[in-house]
């Protein structure tokens, strides 16, 4: 037996230690659970602590089944830790098994170097052999690095390293916690008062880093974040289908993961605007026109106020009355504290007036003078209760506000205003708009941490929804200029950043990408010049990917071919087109027989596992996705199709993580020819037409 099969055994029958440790883990949490076992204290106390248990135990058993521990590390001073996605003990007092590979003594792993060991004299990494549910777990290879005695040269290439960044994409977006690279690690352990924006070109991992430095901060700061919340935002629900499983398999459950449409939904969205509509709705002006609309609805009081009292008539001058309206407005509070102070203050002379007269008086006078009805009366004249929806259907009705342009007012003026607001139907636009007047009125709940994804294509408004929600919390922004797609795409960070009421975060590029390959991302690269935006060129680490530019006859038949070839390969298939061919393209591949693609809709194109290997889906639906293999159909199409379609196509072609079928009828976008090079070699890692 060789020296590498005898420590291959000495792991398996390790893990085979820790396997055995986690299923009493999750029977001791069950008998917990069952038992009552160390509940001493109050009622209450034994109910918190039992659901916590009972969460926990559920937790453990519904945790995703994989290998237990991807590393090692041998330290100089002899200690050894082996490093997984949880921490594995036989006992809570003894040492762990397996330690999480978010504790501190786990980011030697990540980041120590040859020219920075911190300590470790050798790092090893695990290869399993592809594991699904059901199959036993299966050490493949290992690998070590000296790091203390090494050469201070070039780092050594990890094949275990390199295969797994490269494994084929089937179904859901897998963790990176085995694969996190230096850059990305710093990024993870940013402190939960720092707020980040990581400007990450296509495969840096940017959104991997976002769900990470979430797993992280639930386990550094969890109490805090139980308390104050966390919330991960993304573009649409296709995008949180793909991410679902990957912090349920770093061991954190329950994060509440949502679009901002689904967050600011008050009414279903039964209109649609025009795109202008739309534009203006979600610029940055509409914020003072409904600050405007809002607080318009405050009057100057115009008589003094008199409050019976038994025989006695309490009085406020009017000159009283206005000093009280006019320092509320100066404060700025929110719309509804702005009423309740009006209210209080209003009493609050009434309760001098009193003691002046008889003394203090008692709680239950000051109560029957704040509800009597000519202090209500005169708080509704000059601060009047407002629904949101009642001054966002005035805005839309009247569209007068000094602050937009003529065409601006035309815009968003309703052709046919509702009755009331209480009949009105509602856009999309319209509900961010509602959010915002609500946020006016009265503020909302605030997350201690929110992880906004492709944010370069939020607009000013919906900034300002999510800066409400994370006023005193952090941010970790993910996104990339480049990709933006909306009417409304960020042009710059610093600008979203204020508009999110994060100013001082810090801008990160991460440029260097381990998952699309160079011949693709060089392809993508020439499309930046004409984009209007300032990010850094890609860079890729992956020189064995594929690249075929191809003009063809007929689009379909050739779609077909190149998803019949695509399949004789491992991974999944993406078939990316112009909305307005994909139902063409589905029938073909249907017609076809082709095996793996699910037919119809072509399934959830987040999740294309399981018998359904091929996703056809528009290529609006593309951002944040990821195939193997990607067949981009009639990139003129999708240039062609909205404003800023050159963003949306080179979207596209940065999807492929392995190889990348263009087909054309049309011209190609005069960009994707620049500096092409595209000759007629079909090698790895070249282009050809």
């Amino acid at each position: 037996m060789t020296s590498l099969d005898h420590e291959l055994n000495r792991e398996r029958t390790f893990h085979d230690t820790c396997r055995a440790a986690l299923t009493r883990m999750v029977e001791g949490a069950d008998a917990q659970v069952v038992t009552g076992e160390d509940v001493s204290a109050s009622g209450a106390d034994a109910e918190s602590l039992g659901f916590h248990l009972r969460g926990y135990a559920k937790q453990l058993g519904e945790e995703p089944e994989s290998p237990l521990f991807f590393g090692r590390l041998d330290l100089a001073d002899g200690r050894s830790h082996h490093i997984g996605r949880r921490r594995i003990s036989e006992h809570p007092a003894e040492p762990p098994l397996v330690i999480d590979w978010r504790a501190p003594v786990s980011r030697a792993f990540y980041q120590a170097s040859a020219h920075d060991p911190q300590g470790v004299a050798v790092r090893r990494r695990f290869g399993w052999a592809p594991w699904s549910k059901g199959a036993s777990e299966d050490l493949t290879g290992l690998e070590d690095e000296p790091l203390v005695s090494a050469a201070q040269g070039p780092a050594a290439v990890s094949h275990i390293l390199a295969g797994e960044i490269e494994r084929p994409r089937v179904g859901p977006m897998r963790d990176i916690a085995a694969t996190i690279q230096p850059e990305q690690d710093t990024l993870v352990r940013a402190e939960l008062t720092r707020s980040v924006c990581v400007q990450g070109a296509p495969g840096t991992g940017k959104t991997a880093v976002g769900l990470h430095r979430a797993a992280y901060l639930l386990y550094t700061h969890p109490q805090r974040l139980v308390r104050s919340g966390l919330l991960i935002l993304g573009p649409n629900r296709t995008f949180l289908s793909y991410i679902a499983e990957v912090l349920p398999a770093l061991g954190e459950g329950g994060v509440r993961q949502s679009t901002v449409d689904d967050e600011l939904a008050r009414h279903p969205v039964r209109a649609l605007d025009t795109p202008a509509a739309a534009a203006v709705k979600h610029g940055a002006p509409m914020a003072a026109v409904l600050h405007r609309a809002l607080y318009g609805r405050v009057s100057a009081p115009t008589a003094s106020l008199a409050v019976p009292n038994g025989s006695y008539t309490w009085r406020v001058p009017l000159d009283e009355l206005e000093r009280i309206v006019d320092e509320v407005l100066t404060e700025a509070p929110p719309y509804a504290v702005g009423r309740e102070r009006v209210r209080t203050r209003a009493v609050r002379v009434l309760q001098l007036q009193a003691e002046r007269r008889a003394g203090p008086p008692d709680n239950e006078w000051l109560r029957r003078m704040g509800r009597a009805r000519p202090v209500s009366a005169f708080v509704d004249s000059v601060w009047p209760t407002v629904r949101p929806e009642e001054i966002v259907a005035e805005v839309l009705t009247a569209a007068d506000d000094p602050g937009l342009t003529e065409d601006e007012r035309r815009a968003i003026r309703w052709a046919k205003p509702p009755r009331s607001f209480k009949s009105a139907k509602w856009s999309a636009a319209d509900l961010v708009l509602i959010d915002e007047v609500a946020g006016l009125v009265e503020r909302p709940a605030g997350y201690g941490h929110v992880v906004v994804d492709e944010a370069q294509d939020l607009s000013p408004m919906q900034c300002r929804a999510i800066a409400r929600r994370v006023d005193f919390g952090s941010v970790t922004v993910l996104g990339d200029l480049a990709q933006g797609t909306t009417p409304w795409a960020a042009r710059s960070w610093p600008e979203l950043l204020a508009h999110l009421g994060k100013v001082t975060a810090a801008v990160v590029p991460l440029t260097k990408g381990f998952r699309v390959p160079a011949v693709i991302v060089e392809l993508a690269n020439r499309l930046l010049g004409a984009l209007d935006v300032d990010v850094p060129p890609g860079l890729s680490m992956r020189t064995d990917g594929e690249l075929a530019v191809r003009e063809v006859r007929d689009l379909a038949a050739a779609t077909v071919e190149a998803v019949r070839a695509a399949l004789t390969r491992e991974g999944s298939v993406g078939v990316i087109a112009d909305e307005a061919q994909v139902p063409a393209l589905r029938e073909a591949l249907a017609a076809a027989g082709i095996e793996g693609f699910a037919g119809g809709v072509g399934g959830d194109p987040a999740l294309a596992g399981g018998a359904s290997r091929v996703s056809v889906l528009p290529a609006a639906l593309a951002k944040g996705l990821e195939y193997d293999h990607v067949v981009a159909v009639e990139p003129a199409a999708i240039v062609g199709a909205e404003p800023r379609g050159l963003h949306r196509l080179y979207v596209v072609l940065t999807r492929a993580v392995s190889r990348l079928d263009v087909l054309h009828c049309r011209p190609l976008p005069a960009e994707m020819l620049a500096d092409s090079g595209c000759g007629p070699s079909s090698s790895r890692g070249t282009a050809r037409r």
